[in-house]
């Protein structure tokens, strides 16, 4: 009984947080699309690397040395997948 209360809590607890992240990261995604011409594909794909990474790079280009999984996250043909 208590592992099946311990394991809701654990569950009520990441939804809540992954809640919390993605309303702080899409301020920081429009910051960092601001400066491109394609804002549409950047967000969507700032929003996509920033839930799996939670991170997202201060700026509006590079400095992706600070967020490791976004930096190294790359797409079939080996290019940035992060913007």
């Amino acid at each position: 009984m208590a592992d099946s209360s311990r394991s809701s809590f654990i569950l009520l607890f990441s939804m809540l947080l992954l809640i919390t992240l993605s309303h702080m990261t899409e301020p920081r995604c429009s910051y960092r699309c601001s400066a491109t011409s394609h804002k549409k594909p950047c967000m969507f794909f700032c929003l996509k690397c920033c839930s799996k990474c939670l991170c997202v790079p201060p700026g509006t280009y590079g400095n992706k040395q600070i967020c490791p999984c976004y930096n190294n996250w790359k797409t079939k043909d080996g290019g940035p997948k992060c913007p």
